[in-house]
C-alpha cells in the first residue's frame, strides 16, 4: 500500500516538475522523510496526504485512488485468470498460423 501511494505522489511530483526538496519544503517535512515516503518506506498521514495533494492541487482522493485499482495485467503475478488465458491462447493461434503460412509462401516461391 504505501509503495502505491509513493508511486503516485513520486508521479505527481515529476508531473509538476518539482524536486523532492521543494515540496518537503512546502509540506513542512524533511527531504529524507519526504523520500521515504516515495519510496514506501515510511507511512503517510493524513494530514501529510492533504498537504501533498494541496501542493498537487488534486484532492486527496485523486492520490488514495491508486489503493483502488486492480493490477491490469494479473498474469505476472501469477494469477491466470479466464481472460488472460484466452488472449495467451489468441496469441500463440495466431503465431501458429503466422507460422504455417509463411511456411506455404515459401514453398510457393521456389
Amino acid at each position: 500500500m504505501n509503495e502505491s501511494l509513493g508511486r503516485r505522489i513520486k508521479a505527481l511530483r515529476n508531473a509538476n516538475n518539482l524536486t523532492q526538496e521543494q515540496v518537503a519544503d512546502q509540506i513542512g517535512i524533511s527531504r529524507q522523510k519526504y523520500a521515504r515516503i516515495e519510496s514506501g518506506v515510511n507511512s503517510i498521514t493524513l494530514d501529510i496526504l492533504s498537504k501533498v495533494a494541496a501542493v498537487f492541487g488534486v484532492t486527496v482522493g485523486d492520490i488514495t485512488r491508486v489503493l483502488d485499482e486492480k493490477t491490469v495485467v494479473q498474469y505476472r503475478m501469477g494469477e491466470e485468470n479466464g481472460s488472460s488465458k484466452k488472449i495467451f491462447d489468441m496469441l500463440n493461434l495466431f503465431y501458429a498460423n503466422k507460422h504455417m503460412y509463411t511456411k506455404i509462401q515459401q514453398k510457393d516461391t521456389f
